[in-house]
């Protein structure tokens, strides 16, 4: 086991002394971060002529350049400490395709996925817009703004987006169903990223079932500058009789900017101009000014003025329902060239008709070409696929702060905070639930991904591109990214700090693996595998530092193993100390955390990790140690004979996790005395721990089924499939639950507070896993071909059967599903994150 044997002790971390020499370190794959790399004539397509003397003189202004990008590098950042300075390489985001056209046609977007209709640009402080709407439930008056669940819509999504200019969103607010629908276009005379335009249509639901409650409808469409640039309007020439234009303003990247509205129905136009930096607060700041203005005036209506120099605008549109109004934002005005007449009128009425229907066919014919459904699902599963990827793309959002990250309990910051800050940076990222979890999440991320690639490539790598430069100089990234203070206002405080110990699931090697497949058997264009190749060149050195990070921090005592950190070895609250690093929260892992631990799926996306790599070195025509060192890892990591040594007890076929473990652990109420009498909820143990396999079977079990080290003529292959199948272990009628129910911790709390939550529920990404292995050994010749063949159809079948169901039945996707409850969805909603894995399910992708 050579390139393992030797690897350090998690103990030692990450850091290396200037006086060790890194030519002794056998276990250290990577141990330069920023090194010179040949690279031979195919996919760069290097001209055949004196390749000797070409490669002498780019060693020779690599080497020049490093030692000047360092020495700036270095200067720059010599105060900083190491958990929070940036990793020495040229960014992601300053390749040359994330510029230009790309960077401006990217510019405006729905990107602030938390709201029912948000918009604002690829920007730190940018000009914003939203959309509120007062609803009426239990007899009482809401304003409707942050998508939350307790509003109690009765659906709400994108049917269509297609990720770049486009969106069809319905929302279902009691009787009341709103359609909002977001077009951008980039005309003659528009400013830096062209104009936008936003159509409301609003009706009520007069069916016999429903009790007509709003025969009014009250939306309040607001701009608001975070910059704190001033807007205009002219309140004593507001009439919409002469002029269409509500308020305008001047920014350095739009230059000047109107925004208008278009409507033939009668309406009631009210506004208010506020000053504030606050921009987190607009919900509670707009309510509150109706309730003021409902006490003097008992009207509902904003009262019709403007603070000096505000930056916000909010207009009040009331109407009859039902009734339809166009909203128009068009940017670089005040040129003779600016044609904004023409340029409003495209973006309003019949033209914008027009428009969105050329759209709506053209994202209809993408959808058909790219997952070729038509003969696989019926037409009910066709509209979830489409509102799968749809929500998904629509559920992009751009943050822009600083993470948080927790300083060790002997250290703080020097003025008494316990975190210290990592530096401003942007997020472009998918976000899987736009109500429970409207921010990013690293291993998350990679599952979005897999849908995305196939999607848009060029969006794919920009998201990619904006997490692979979060990573600092030991090679970290925060697995969880709440920038800026709307996502701040979204999470608890207990959560929101990143713990620089612990990982997450390097999924992100999931797409990378399948982009290096995909330019190996030319399933992309020439333009796309070029810039799939100048992205993978630029994103090495960050991959490797990545790779690093996990494989000195995360690594076990036992080489070859490894195991998530940051488990409370202390705690006497929780039945199973949870391992949140590992995704899985709380999976039952050993009783008694321990560095003795070995975790069998961190050992599988260590797996994951080092095959990518070796094909990315491939793919890029590096032919130095570096790669040789991937694939001995990779080799090593994959031996069937030491995967079984270390983590199956070689009867069963069942792999579990290895460490300090017993079953004698039990949550007690327990009396505490103090000034009042009261209960707590403590965790005893019966009897001491022992160290061995860990007597749980679910998800984690499948890991290497799902990573497909099993030989295909395996006697353990045949177990798994038994495994996967008995609805005693893991088969229920809707999917492959997350722990057998012959778990003694099957469907436990945690804690008091803290109800089960991997320990029996339905989760589309390893489902979606399982599928992908189930099908490999479907085709590879073996005793378990036909056996695998039947679990797979029957499995994809249940799985789109239910989450169908489920989506005609409540109008979302959702988190996970729970078989105790015919299969019902639960957890957050709408969750179009992995669960939008679906549609590749569908498509068989």
């Amino acid at each position: 086991m050579t390139g393992i044997s030797s690897r350090r002790t998690a103990r030692s971390r990450n850091r290396q002394s200037n006086d060790e020499d890194p030519s002794s370190q056998t276990h250290n794959l990577v141990p330069n971060l920023l090194r010179e790399r040949r690279r031979k004539p195919g996919l760069l397509r290097v001209a055949e002529f004196n390749l000797k003397a070409i490669l002498g003189f780019c060693v020779l202004g690599l080497f020049i350049w490093l030692v000047m990008y360092n020495s700036l590098w270095l200067r720059d950042n010599a105060n900083l400490p190491r958990v929070v300075t940036p990793l020495p390489a040229p960014k992601m985001m300053d390749l040359p395709q994330f510029q230009g056209e790309h960077r401006e046609s990217m510019y405006w977007g729905t990107y602030r996925p938390h709201l029912y209709l948000g918009i604002r640009a690829r920007t730190p402080k940018s000009l914003m817009a939203g959309l509120m709407w007062i609803g009426l439930k239990d007899g009482q008056y809401f304003l409707r703004h942050v998508c939350e669940d307790s509003d109690d819509l009765r659906t709400y999504g994108w049917l269509r987006h297609n990720g770049r200019d486009y969106g069809q969103q319905v929302l279902v607010d009691q009787d009341t169903h709103i359609s909002t629908s977001f077009l951008k276009s980039h005309e003659i005379g528009s400013g830096y990223g062209g104009d936008w335009a936003v159509r409301i249509d609003a009706n009520l639901d007069k069916s016999p079932m429903n009790e007509v409650s709003l025969e009014n409808g009250h939306f309040f469409f607001y701009l608001a500058d975070e910059g704190g640039y001033p807007l205009t309007i002219d309140q004593e020439a507001f009439d919409l009789q002469k002029s269409s234009r509500l308020v305008s303003g001047s920014r350095e990247d739009v230059g000047g900017w109107e925004l208008h509205i278009n409507s033939s129905d009668d309406m009631e136009i009210h506004y208010a101009g506020f000053k504030t930096s606050h921009m987190h607060n607009l919900t509670d700041l707009v309510q509150r000014t109706l309730a003021v203005q409902t006490r003097r005036m008992g009207r509902l209506q904003l009262p019709d003025t403007f603070d000096i120099s505000a930056n916000i605008a909010v207009f009040q549109i009331s109407a009859k329902l039902s009734f339809k109004v166009d909203l128009a934002f068009v940017s670089g005005v005040g040129l003779k060239t600016s044609r904004v007449a023409e340029r409003v009128k495209s973006l309003t009425g019949v033209s914008l008709s027009k428009k969105l229907n050329e759209k709506e066919d053209f994202f209809d014919a993408k959808f058909t070409r790219h997952f070729n459904l038509t003969d696989k699902v019926g037409l009910e599963a066709l509209t979830v696929g489409k509102a799968s990827i749809g929500n998904l793309l629509g559920g992009i959002g751009y943050f822009y702060g600083q993470s948080k990250i927790a300083l060790l309990k002997s250290t703080d910051n020097g003025d008494g905070e316990n975190f210290i800050s990592y530096w401003p940076a942007a997020l472009y990222t998918a976000v899987p639930s736009r109500s429970f979890f409207p921010r990013g999440f690293l291993w998350d991320e990679g599952f979005h991904q897999l849908l995305i690639w196939r999607w848009d490539i060029g969006i794919c790598l920009d998201i990619i591109g904006h997490w692979l430069d979060l990573i600092n100089v030991d090679g970290w990234i925060p697995r969880e990214q709440i920038l800026g203070a709307e996502a701040l206002s979204k999470v608890p405080d207990e959560f929101v700090r990143q713990h620089p110990t612990n990982g997450n699931p390097p999924t992100l090697f999931l797409v990378l693996q399948d982009l290096t497949v995909g330019i190996e058997r030319n399933i992309f264009s020439p333009g796309e595998s070029d810039a799939i190749a100048a992205f993978l060149e630029r994103a090495f050195v960050r991959l490797e530092a990545w790779f690093q990070w996990f494989n000195t921090t995360q690594s076990g005592k036992e080489p070859g193993s490894f195991y998530w950190h940051g488990r409370d070895n202390t705690t006497v609250r929780e039945l199973n100390p949870k391992a949140l690093s590992s995704g899985l929260d709380d999976y039952p892992r050993a009783s008694h955390p321990s560095e003795e631990e070995r975790h069998l799926d961190l050992r599988c996306w260590m797996l994951l990790a080092a095959k990518c790599m070796h094909s990315i070195s491939n793919l890029l025509g590096s032919t130095n140690r570096l790669e040789k060192g991937y694939s001995l890892m990779a080799e090593e990591l994959s031996n069937f004979d030491y995967l079984n040594e270390m983590h199956s007890d070689g009867v069963t076929g069942v792999y579990c996790d290895y460490g300090n473990h017993t079953e004698k652990v039990k949550l007690r109420w327990l009396e505490v005395m103090g000034n009042h009498a009261q209960r707590e909820l403590v965790r005893v143990v019966t009897e001491a721990p022992k160290l061995g396999l860990v007597p749980h079977i679910g998800y984690v079990s499948l890991f290497p089924f799902m990573m497909k080290i099993i030989p295909s003529d395996s006697w353990i292959l045949g177990k798994q499939l038994d495994i996967i199948a008995n609805q005693s272990i893991l088969w229920t009628k809707y999917g492959l639950r997350s722990l057998a129910k012959t778990s003694s911790l099957y469907m436990k709390r945690n804690t008091e507070h803290d109800p089960p939550y991997w320990r029996g529920q339905i989760w589309m990404n390893m489902n979606y896993m399982t599928l992908s292995a189930l099908r490999h050994y479907a085709q590879e010749d073996g005793p378990h071909k036909e056996r695998a063949s039947t679990v797979y159809k029957e499995l994809r079948e249940i799985l789109i059967r239910n989450v169908v169901q489920n989506y005609h039945r409540s109008g979302y996707l959702w988190e996970q599903y729970d078989e105790t409850n015919g299969g019902k969805g639960k957890g957050s909603r709408p969750f179009t994150g992995w669960t939008s894995l679906i549609l590749l399910v569908m498509a068989e992708a």
